[in-house]
């Protein structure tokens, strides 16, 4: 396991995936446990400087629950902290003795994964795995490659996923007892997406899933971090049946902000007969909204005669043949810079990026046939209003016989070739609505789009796509617009 190294505060977070949790929102988290035993076995693991554990025992203090005794154990593999984490557990003993309620912490330096693997994957030299009632975690957030010690660790446990915070609660959930409890804070991009499927069925299959609660702002949690990430709260139960509800609050994320929460059957978070479990959270009346609406849809893409791609030109790799201007030879190359309205405004003066490839033989396999598509970004920034943002790529505007569309672009075509206008134009006003908005925001918490989040949605029929389409001439309506025109045809009532 890579130890920790003396660097720079950011970078060093950056390598351990540590990002330590605010005060008040530690507080809340340790708020939504339920009622404990006398004696509770409480794990925290990724502990940083023990502000988790702090406010669990504030809590228990404050509360007089019944609960007696605390037995903490921590694991922070991050030595400078260690002993700030130390002198903040001495707090918590002095706390809870004034309460009444015996406080005891151990701390462990090693590392969580790979010792946890060993002792659940019944190593023959090593300790059988503790045994714990209660764990509050914010688990570090990096990526883990398929060859690293950390997935080869997880593996061992049949645990297969790509991040570290996935890897720690399902090595946490394996350590609760059966009704033992855990509130975790992660980011979101768990409940959506093939890449955390089996976290996500590990997770459903274990843990009785009680409670999610989301931030109106990505920057709340994570206030002093450059987090790109929406975060999702979570209190779950060992267990191996769903609850029939389920309840989903929200807040700013400001100190002492007001919650609202809501009580919503279990089968419209996670659907029933949906195999890849996504997992769906509704944080304002208009996402359920979005939802019932986006409920009555049955086409697909596959029944529309359409596929959604990534865009093949990858400009690193391919940058000999990429030419800031136009230029005898080149066609034009597409990036997300050159969306402007509704439609790709090419080429554009003094881009930071190229605005033409070379088309030879080599590049030609990384080019698409002129004709209408229509192109989505793939990243949207924390600014944007809208997480799906859609332009038309249209050849009356752009003459060439050929066209790139860079890497950071989705397009939409048929069979490899453009689309059908009135179709385009249709899909270019469903995907750019609110209501399509508001139902992505459902299942993912991130700023990405990719073609496999597009795959996932249900859309309108041909005939009411090709409707929409020809009742937009210009492709500059403001976004009250754009909605009136979808709900008039899907007969939504927003």
């Amino acid at each position: 396991m890579k130890a920790a190294t003396t660097s720079h505060p950011s970078t060093r977070q950056e390598e351990l995936g540590q990002f330590l949790t605010a005060a008040p929102v530690a507080g809340f988290m340790a708020s939504m446990f339920g009622p404990l035993p006398g004696v509770v076995r409480l794990l925290d693991a990724g502990a940083g400087a023990g502000a988790l554990t702090s406010a669990f025992v504030v809590r228990m203090c404050g509360e007089n629950q019944g609960v007696r005794a605390i037995d903490a154990t921590l694991y922070e593999i991050d030595p400078q902290i260690l002993d700030t984490l130390a002198a903040n557990m001495r707090k918590c003993e002095r706390l809870a003795k004034s309460a009444g309620i015996h406080f005891t912490f151990t701390i462990h330096s090693g590392d969580f994964i790979e010792e946890m693997s060993a002792r659940l994957g019944g190593d023959l030299f090593g300790a059988p795995p503790p045994e714990f009632d209660a764990a509050i975690a914010n688990p570090p957030y990096r990526k883990i490659s398929t060859d690293s010690p950390e997935r080869h660790a997880l593996r061992s446990v049949g645990m297969e996923t790509s991040n570290l915070y996935t890897g720690f609660i399902a090595l946490i959930q394996r350590l609760l007892i059966p009704g033992g409890q855990l509130v975790g804070i992660t980011p979101r991009s768990f409940c959506n997406g093939p890449y955390f499927r089996p976290f996500r069925e590990d997770f459903l299959e274990h843990l009785e899933l009680r409670r999610l609660h989301v931030f109106e702002s990505r920057k709340a949690a994570f206030r002093k971090d450059n987090v790109l990430q929406e975060n999702v709260i979570f209190h779950a139960v060992k267990g191996r049946i769903q609850p029939d509800e389920i309840i989903i609050s929200s807040s700013s994320g400001e100190h002492r902000d007001l919650v609202t929460q809501t009580v919503f059957p279990f089968s419209e978070i996670v659907h029933p007969h949906d195999a890849a479990k996504f997992i769906h959270i509704p944080s304002a009346a208009s996402h359920a909204v979005a939802k019932e609406a986006m409920g009555s849809l049955s086409s697909n893409l596959a029944s529309l005669g359409v596929t959604v791609s990534t865009g093949r030109v990858v400009d690193f790799r391919l940058k000999d043949a990429l030419r800031k201007e136009s230029e005898p030879g080149t066609v034009p190359l597409v990036y997300p810079c050159h969306f402007n309205g509704g439609t790709i405004h090419w080429p554009k003066p003094q881009a930071r990026k190229p605005n033409a490839i070379l088309d030879t033989h080599e590049t030609r396999q990384w080019l698409v046939p002129s004709g209408v598509y229509l192109l989505t970004k793939r990243f949207t920034s924390k600014e944007e209003k809208r997480r799906l943002v859609a332009c038309l790529f249209d050849p009356d505007q752009i003459l060439t016989e050929w066209v790139g569309f860079e890497n950071h672009l989705n397009y939409f075509h048929t069979a490899g070739h453009g689309l059908d206008r009135d179709l385009a134009i249709g899909l270019y006003a469903f995907l750019n609505s609110t209501m399509v908005d508001q139902y992505f925001r459902r299942f993912s918490g991130h700023t990405q789009v990719n073609a496999t989040d597009l795959r996932t949605l249900a859309y309108p029929d041909r005939k009411t796509l090709q409707a929409m389409g020809r009742e937009i001439n210009v492709l500059d309506h403001s976004q009250e617009q754009i909605d009136l025109l979808v709900t008039k045809h899907l007969h939504v009532i927003s």
